[in-house]
């Protein structure tokens, strides 16, 4: 039988098209039985009395994995394992995993062949070219993956043997266990024998211990292949909403020894999200309609004085083209429909902006022999930067505070309102937005109320008018109000300054101002010798006068219909009719229409609050057009560049938020902590303070920091629509979050009732490239020095609201278990000492983070090379520290998830390249368990 090789990208997992050749209809294959959303098949490698060529020569094996496909007869380069040194009985730690969607049956063959590995170096290593579709020769070949296409062979090795089998032969083995010979070419000389295990992660394992020795730093060492059956982790009926927000799962499986020579089994798995670009584009829909309600109250602002029209027709052609833009780039992002990953090589493509790059979730599920199974998740996404604006004046935090500097010391014609006084105004602006529909709603229900003369009905309705009213009222409770329609009044043609400023002006802003009648800060308004101050409180306390009169008339109503009621059954004369003299001093006229008597009263309600409106309406845009009006376009580009970081850190948050929701749902402490006190949301960051970089750093704390004006609300899932759904505005966004109707009535009825939950974004940064050797030496490092402080005092503020609000008996129990105050003291200590490349404060900060029930987040530049290597690390750690991985195995652990884990995977698909892009030089200067193994690092495009 010939057998045609496909032709894949770098070990690619490659999904063959269907077959061409035959007619599918004809051929029937068995499907494997199967969990949803789980893989299919899971088995690990060892060989045995495996024959060196050279007989002095010790051994360093590698096993690459290949797919026979039954319909096409097609070979598919589909993994290795990593490379075993030095023996020949390599046991392989690095397992075989293929995802629930790959096409495998029964039938489907499995080729494994195995090289022994002469040189795994990148500088002392002979290499050459090898054409597309073609194998490589035995000679020479690949160590870790076969690369196609061109691409430099990274490893010199040398043919030893292969062996094949049906997957069906494994799945029906009697110990699900092949031991298979290993021939040469020619499939004559017999080289050694393969074993393939099956593995089913969870599951207890029948039959013998397998006992398996190895080489630990020269000693041998059993190793027992066994397992428990804990809880299962996979929470399978909220897998489909879980599936609506990932797509492309790469999975990778590992065994590795435990203290006690026990196996504990790992599967580590990388997923897209399609919240990569589903929460840009609901973003950008809200910009474009909150800028146009504000382009338009702009517009009927009404008359205006010369210069402050020609101001807001400047403002306007500015807004307008802004508008425009974001239009624009809604519709480029609506062209990509399905997608779910932006590379990191497209982080400067302008149409794509707004979405997070290279965002992931990265997930590590252990199974090990005394504990129960355990899931350990982290986002990684690139750091939260507008890159195609550039940073060649710096990023956000610089640029806002220079910004406003200058336009609280600028002489300019406008108003001076501080970031807090503009965001008051869009505050009050947005709940008169919100609330006025509403008044007029229940209004219009208390007289549908009326009209039915039902007394229950009425007063709830009244009591919603009444809660929803008062909140009205309260909004224009704020100076801001009243110092606004004093400046829209002096700025009305005609509009003349006669009076001096303000007596409570204090000493040192009367020296800032000059002879001239420039208008400079909103406390220093003069006052107009024609503008009636009391003008508004009057009209103000109208609406809740109006109110008032609606429930005195509804009281009275009610009141009267009872005394109705009772007169109609009470006393009565001797002949039994009622006393007439007495029903007619206590009840109302027969016939009283109690829509008529309350119509008058809505009526004037809503006049009174149109007229509240619409005053406030214009002196709280004619605040918001100061904030325009001081320098345009760099005012309307600073939002875009805030809009574009903001946009990027909520499709991450959104993500990790729904993620976490879904793997904690069966835990009460962790639903009690989310309506009591909120989560926690740790981002760690790799970035150095040099260079472009400073700039992405000043943009991703201004991210970061952005996101706690996000709450998130869950609801039940009334549709085959699970995405979530963003309202709000700038000032305030809600992010509906919807779960199944099963899932959704065991939660706490505080979340039931829509309570809105609150995230706590902190950020810890510490640089560690050749970069961040380059700021500490020669540069400035206070940036990095004042996010970790500044970010510390926020967690330390978490605790203490955490516990403070939680109950507690849940905090004596959490206390026995963590001991937060020391980890919060030595994370304190950490970032007091500023100690050079402290990657301490980022375990410390992690830790925290985790024992906290927060949600994690690594980053760089690109969430490629730097990240993979502090979450591999991290995970590795996590083995060690929880899971008793045993301490000679650590750094062959790291090497294997680094070697052929999922964080490989990543680099490949971003760049089409299955190396980390560092170099030797720069390495030197990485902390070393941040560096990748030898053979997986070299020039490449990031």
């Amino acid at each position: 039988m010939e057998i045609k090789e496909e032709g894949t990208s770098e070990e690619g997992q490659h999904f063959l098209p269907a077959a061409q050749a035959n007619d599918p209809e004809d051929i029937q294959f068995t499907s494997i039985q199967k969990i949803p959303n789980e893989p299919q098949l899971e088995f690990i490698l060892a060989c045995r009395d495996l024959v060196a060529p050279v007989s002095d020569r010790k051994l360093n094996t590698v096993v690459q994995i290949s797919v026979i496909h039954p319909v096409e007869q097609t070979l598919t380069r589909y993994s290795s394992t990593e490379i075993v040194e030095g023996t020949k009985d390599p046991l392989f730690l690095t397992g075989v995993t293929f995802p629930s969607d790959y096409p495998i049956y029964e039938e489907t063959r499995i080729k494994l062949t195995v090289y022994d590995v002469k040189d795994k170096s990148h500088d002392t290593i002979r290499t050459s070219v090898l054409p597309e579709h073609k194998d490589p020769p035995p000679e020479v070949a690949v160590g870790a993956s076969y690369i196609s296409e061109g691409t430099q062979v990274i490893c010199k090795r040398s043919f030893l043997g292969c062996a094949s089998f049906k997957v069906g032969e494994l799945l029906k083995s009697k110990e699900q266990l092949l031991s298979l010979s290993l021939r040469t070419s020619d499939g004559g000389k017999v080289v050694g024998t393969i074993e393939v295990t099956l593995v089913k992660m969870g599951e207890i394992e029948d039959g013998d211990t397998d006992h398996i020795t190895t080489d630990v730093q020269g000693q041998k060492c059993a190793l027992m292949y066994e397992s428990t059956a804990p809880e299962s982790l996979s929470g399978k009926e909220n897998l489909p909403f879980m599936n609506a927000v990932l797509r492309n799962p790469v999975c990778k499986l590992y065994r590795f020894p435990t203290s006690d020579n026990k196996w504990m089994r790992i599967r580590e798995q990388m997923s897209e999200s399609i919240l990569s670009f589903h929460i840009p584009k609901e973003l950008i829909s809200l910009h474009i309609k909150e800028d146009l309600c504000r382009n338009q109250e702009l517009k009927e602002l009404g008359d205006l004085s010369p210069h402050w029209d020609n101001l807001r027709k400047n403002v306007l052609s500015h807004c307008d083209q802004m508008v425009t833009m974001y239009q624009d780039i809604l519709t480029e992002l609506s062209k990509e429909t399905g997608s779910s990953f932006k590379s990191s090589s497209s982080k400067g493509e302008k149409t794509l902006e707004f979405v997070p790059v290279n965002l992931h979730l990265q997930r590590m599920q252990v199974h090990s022999p005394h504990l129960k199974d355990a899931l350990y998740d982290v986002i990684t996404v690139g750091a939260p930067a507008a890159h195609f604006q550039g940073f060649k004046n710096g990023g956000l935090r610089k640029l806002l505070h220079r910004f406003e500097t200058e336009r609280r010391n600028t002489g300019y014609q406008f108003i001076y309102y501080s970031p807090e006084n503009t965001a008051k105004a869009k505050e009050v602006l947005s709940s008169i937005n919100q609330l006025q529909p509403l008044i007029a709603t229940h209004a219009d229900l208390l007289l549908t109320s009326a009209s039915q003369r039902s007394p229950d009905s009425l007063k709830s309705s009244l009591k919603l008018l009444s809660e929803k009213t008062e909140l009205f009222v309260h909004a224009f409770k704020d100076q801001l109000v009243r110092s606004a329609l004093l400046a829209l009044y002096t700025a009305r043609p005609g509009g003349i300054l006669k009076k001096p400023p303000s007596p409570s002006v204090s000493t040192e802003e009367k020296s800032t101002q000059h002879d001239t009648p420039q208008l400079r800060r909103q406390d220093s308004i003069p006052h107009h010798s024609d503008y009636d101050e009391e003008e508004w409180d009057r009209v103000w306390a109208n609406v809740g006068k109006s109110l008032n009169c609606i429930i005195a008339k509804v009281d009275k109503l009610i009141e009267r219909d009872s005394h109705n009621e009772e007169g109609a059954g009470g006393s009565s004369s001797k002949d039994g009719e009622a006393d007439p003299t007495l029903e007619d001093s206590i009840t109302s006229p027969p016939h009283e229409d109690w829509y008529e008597q309350l119509h008058p009263l809505i009526l004037t309600l809503k006049e009174c609050m149109g007229e509240v409106v619409n005053r406030a309406k214009q002196s709280l845009t004619f605040v918001l057009l100061q904030e325009l009006a001081y320098s345009l376009p760099q005012c309307l580009m600073l939002t875009l560049r805030r809009d574009i970081v903001f946009s990027q850190a909520l499709a991450g948050l959104v993500c990790g938020f729904i993620i976490k929701l879904h793997t904690s749902l069966h835990d009460p402490g962790f639903l009690q902590q989310l309506h009591t006190v909120g989560l926690i949301v740790q981002y760690e960051g790799l970035l150095s303070t040099y260079s472009d970089e400073i700039g992405m750093l000043e943009d991703m704390a201004v991210g970061i920091s952005d996101l706690r004006k996000v709450a998130f609300k869950i609801t039940e899932a009334t549709s085959n629509d699970v995405l979530p759904v963003l309202t709000g505005r700038r000032e305030h966004y809600v992010v509906e979050v919807k779960l199944p109707a099963t899932v959704f009535e065991s939660l706490p009825m505080q979340i039931k009732e829509g309570q809105l939950l609150h995230v706590y974004p902190v950020l810890f940064n510490v640089g560690i490239n050749e970069q961040q050797t380059l700021a500490e030496r020669f540069g400035d490092v206070s940036l990095q020095e004042s996010i970790n402080q500044e970010n510390f005092e926020l967690v330390q503020e978490y605790y203490s609201i955490f516990m403070e609000k939680m109950p507690p008996d849940y905090i004596s129990h959490f206390q026995e278990q963590n001991d937060l105050k020391g980890l919060l003291d030595n994370l304190h200590q950490n970032i007091q000492a500023k100690k050079r490349k402290n990657v301490e404060i980022m375990w410390l900060a992690a830790t925290i983070c985790r024992k906290l029930n927060g949600i994690r987040f690594t980053c760089c530049k690109s969430a490629k090379d730097r990240t993979s290597m502090s979450v591999t690390l991290e995970q590795c750690s996590i083995l060690r520290d929880e899971h008793q991985l045993h301490k000679d195995f650590f750094i062959r652990a790291l090497d294997c998830m680094r070697r052929e884990g999922c964080r490989i995977e990543n680099v490949l698909k971003n760049i089409k390249c299955r190396r980390y892009a560092f170099n030797m030089l720069q390495l030197m200067a990485f902390p070393k368990c941040y560096r990748p193994p030898e053979g997986t690092y070299g020039k490449a495009d990031t």
